[in-house]
Formats: structure tokens, C-alpha cells, sequence
């Protein structure tokens, strides 16, 4: 039998992609069936990926579920701590050396600092192993001692997860449906202008590419200052080391009618065939595919600030990202899976502390109004989701302030000034949510501007000082019910 390099060089390029795909999907299928016989005899894995939208708050999210999963005295909602079976936790190194580690113990610091403040939002993908020994129980109690449960936290930009749209689609119908929705807005005229002024049909150098691609980028910065969450390609604003790279320079084009080889349309398909091959499919096949459990996390509340416009975004960006979650949309993940699902997801409208508990319910029901109609589609069916809002790290105290006769509802804490530095300390009412959130996404859906009859205001916090005693980990709200969804079952 000739080797299989002769074979794809006889039956040409297709038949050579066809056998590489066929060989990474078996490689994938041994190294689960490997992982899942490793599990079952010897020390299970539960791989988490979190992940959230611009100032969703990971960093924080994942510095607190850890800080709290080693000292679990605030995690009464978290079965196997509240029953005394989770002996010991302890960080380990994570099992790929080609991932940077999340700095847990830095971004710690910045949060129990005398002047605490909010650590750095990490800009690309990043990982953490925390080792628990639980003590099992019903029948397995009296057959086995306590046994070490890994849990494999790895952090990535959810903007990532708005590329794998990309990869069925060519550059001519990125293109397309990118300008069209561009058109719309008053924030990508700039850019428009430019475009109008290129000819796609010419000849092109590097310094024309590279002003189109930043005029292009300087859009999505401001769609994103706006409050918009559909910016893709999720690299552009988190680039990492390969800014500059081709790969990263390109933008949308309207189509010439006969494109040359050479011209700048054509180059510009080239890079964006390169970003989709180079960067957007090593993250899906190396990282994405391999995770058990998944957080969304959303700055839901400031969405609802920015605006109809905001909240329309918002959910149309929640169904692209659960896109990733369903294989059967897209023929380059039902490759790269083989057959394997995410058991379960967690939609988490965060920053719960900046309204009074009263109103969490209602924030809870917007998130699950968000997400509604892409997790009812029959392709979605087997994983388990759930919604919730939680605050990974509570900076503000509730309290009743009287105004005009009424009584209000507040939060209070320290303000954070534009800059980053710390203001004074305020009480903040910030409005009512609607009991129905239907209200909300329809205002959003019909094209409104402005809230009707309604004006959410959120203030920006900076961390409480914090003075924690032994056993207790940073405060929260529902960090404990988080971790419960998570990983309860697997302890």
C-alpha cells in the first residue's frame, strides 16, 4: 500500500485536507477515549471554560471562584463543601506547557491590597489546574477514601467564540453581511469613506492594506465604547503578539465585478482565509474542543445602560456565541468535535452587586430572555444550561434611603473615577428593572433608541477593602450556586 503522502499527492489537494481532517479527528477520539478511561480508573478532570464579552468581569470572576474553592468558608451553596467533604484544594501545575498561566496570585493581590483595586483584564488565553480531594459518598463511601478531582479552569475571550461564525463563510459573505449591518451605523462612516475611495479591482502595497485595517479596527472600537457586543473578528481588539501580522490586516471590501489575482480585493480574501486557518482554527481544535463545562459571563446591566440598540446587539451576539455550542450549525466544529458536546453552560449576568437583591430576579429572567429562542432550537438539545445573576466579588452594601417620600432601594460603595483611581463612597439607586423582561427586548427588537418611560443608570465601583479571616474566601453573590452548576455533581 503506498503511504498516505503518495496518496494525496495522487488524488490532489481535496483528498489530502479530507485525510488530514479524518487523521486529527482519530487522534481527537483516541486521546478521549484515553482521557476517559484515565478518569474512571485514576483522578478525574472537569475542564471549565470561561469566557465573557468585553468588561464582563472573568479576571475577577475566576481570582474569586478560586480564592473560594480553597477557602470555602462563603460556599454553602456548593454541596460537597457545606457537607465537610471536600478535604483539601490546592493549585497545581496546569497540564499544558504551551498555555500561559492565569496569574491567580497577582490578580489576588490586587483585590486584597490595602488600596485594593481591579486587576488587568487578560487579553488572550490562559489556564489554571486547582486540585480538590473529596470524600465520596452514599455507596462508594464505605468502599473508597478520598479521592483528587482536577479542575481545569481555562479563560478566553469571548470574542473569540464570534470568529467560528467565520469559518463557513468565504471572505465575499463576510464582506457582505459586515457592510450591510455597517451601513446602519453613524460609527463606521469613517471607515465607509475609506473603502469608497480604494479599488478592489486594483493593484495594492502594504501601507493602503494597513490604513484600511486600521480604519476598520478604529470602528470596532467604537462600536464596542458604544456598548455593541458583535465585534468580530474577535482578534482585531485583542490581538496579543500577532499584531501586525497579514493575517490581522485586512477588511471588508464590496466585490469588483472581476477581480484580478493580484489585486487588493484578492489579497485581502487571502488574509482573511489566513486568519481563519492560522489562528481562528488552532483555538477551536486545540482549546475549545476539549472543554466539559462552559461560563458565559455578561455585563447584562451595561448593556441595558447603553440602550435598545445595546440590548439588540447583545442578543444577537448571545446566539452567534452559542453557535459554538451547537455542532450541528457549523461543518468545521462538527468536524473538529467528533460527535462531543459541552454537558453544561452557564449564562451569568454579573456585576449583580450593583442593584439591590430585590431586583436580581429580574435580572436573572433578562438574561434567560436573551438567550431564549437559541437555546430552544432542537440542535441545542443535551447540554444542561442554566442562567443566574452573581457578583464574583461584592463591593457594595445595601441600604434604604427615603427621597421625595419614597422609599428607595440602594446599593452604596466607593466609586471608581474614569481614570482608574478611587472616588468617594455613594449610596446609588439605579432604577427598576420591568418585572418581564419582554418589555426590554422588544423596545430593543422594534429599533427604539432611548428606553420608553424607563432610565437604567449603573455607576462604576471600585473593590471594597477587604479584611478576610482564615477559612473565608473573597464576599460574592451566588459564586457558591455557580461552582454547584459547574462541578457539584462531578464531587
Amino acid at each position: 500500500m503506498p503511504p498516505l503522502s503518495m496518496v494525496a499527492r495522487h488524488h490532489g489537494k481535496g483528498r489530502a485536507l479530507g485525510i488530514s481532517n479524518l487523521a486529527d479527528g482519530l487522534t481527537r477520539g483516541a486521546e478521549r477515549i484515553s482521557g476517559t478511561v484515565s478518569e474512571t480508573f485514576f483522578e478525574p478532570v472537569i475542564r471549565i471554560g470561561v469566557t465573557g464579552l468585553a468588561r464582563a468581569g472573568k479576571t475577577v470572576f475566576i481570582t474569586s471562584l478560586v480564592a473560594n474553592l480553597l477557602e470555602r468558608g462563603r460556599m454553602p451553596g456548593l454541596a460537597a463543601a457545606a457537607e465537610g467533604r471536600i478535604t483539601a484544594a490546592f493549585l497545581q501545575p496546569q497540564p499544558d506547557d504551551t498555555v500561559p498561566r492565569f496569574d491567580f496570585e497577582h490578580h489576588l493581590n490586587a483585590l486584597t491590597a490595602p488600596i485594593p483595586h481591579w486587576p488587568e483584564s487578560t487579553r488572550t488565553i490562559s489556564e489554571l489546574r486547582l486540585s480538590l480531594r473529596v470524600r465520596p459518598t452514599g455507596l462508594l463511601a464505605g468502599l473508597s477514601g478520598p479521592r483528587t478531582v482536577h479542575v481545569d479552569i481555562v479563560d478566553y475571550p469571548g470574542e473569540w467564540l464570534l470568529d467560528l461564525a467565520l469559518m463557513d463563510k468565504s471572505y465575499a459573505d463576510w464582506s457582505e453581511a459586515t457592510l450591510y449591518l455597517m451601513k446602519r451605523r453613524e460609527i463606521a462612516a469613517p471607515y465607509l469613506a475609506q473603502m469608497g475611495e480604494a479599488d478592489g479591482a486594483g493593484t495594492w502595497d502594504e501601507p493602503q492594506i494597513k490604513v484600511l485595517a486600521e480604519g476598520f479596527t478604529s470602528y470596532l472600537q467604537a462600536a464596542r465604547e458604544r456598548g455593541l457586543s458583535g465585534i468580530a473578528p474577535g482578534r482585531f481588539l485583542l490581538p496579543g503578539d500577532m499584531a501586525g501580522s497579514p493575517a490581522l490586516t485586512f477588511a471588508p471590501m464590496a466585490k469588483p465585478d472581476s477581480p484580478a489575482r493580484r489585486s487588493l480585493w484578492r489579497e485581502m480574501e487571502r488574509r482573511y482565509d489566513a486568519y481563519k486557518s492560522q489562528i481562528v482554527a488552532p483555538f477551536f481544535r486545540d482549546h475549545f474542543s476539549k472543554i466539559d463545562r462552559q461560563i458565559v459571563l455578561v455585563d447584562a446591566l451595561g448593556a441595558i445602560h447603553a440602550g435598545p440598540p445595546a440590548v439588540a446587539d447583545l442578543q444577537d451576539t448571545m446566539a452567534e456565541i452559542l453557535g459554538a455550542f451547537r455542532p450541528g450549525r457549523n461543518a468545521f466544529l462538527s468536524r473538529i468535535l467528533f460527535g462531543r458536546r459541552v454537558e453544561k453552560i452557564l449564562f451569568a449576568a454579573t456585576k449583580a452587586d450593583h442593584l439591590h437583591h430585590s431586583q436580581h430576579a429580574r435580572l436573572t429572567a433578562f438574561m434567560e430572555a436573551l438567550t431564549a429562542g437559541a437555546r430552544s432550537r432542537a440542535d441545542f438539545q443535551g447540554a444542561e444550561t442554566s442562567s443566574l445573576a452573581l457578583a464574583s466579588l461584592r463591593a457594595t452594601v445595601e441600604e434604604e434611603r427615603s427621597h421625595e417620600g419614597e422609599t428607595l432601594d440602594c446599593v452604596r460603595g466607593t466609586l471608581q473615577n474614569p481614570d482608574g483611581s478611587r472616588g468617594k463612597e455613594a449610596a446609588f439607586y439605579p432604577g427598576a428593572l420591568p418585572e418581564s423582561p419582554a418589555s426590554l427586548i422588544a423596545s430593543a427588537r422594534q429599533g427604539d433608541e432611548t428606553w420608553l418611560g424607563a432610565d437604567y443608570q449603573i455607576m462604576k465601583f471600585a473593590p471594597a477593602t477587604l479584611q478576610l479571616k482564615p477559612g473565608m474566601g473573597p464576599p460574592h453573590i451566588r459564586l457558591d450556586r455557580a461552582a454547584q452548576f459547574l462541578i457539584g455533581d462531578r464531587l
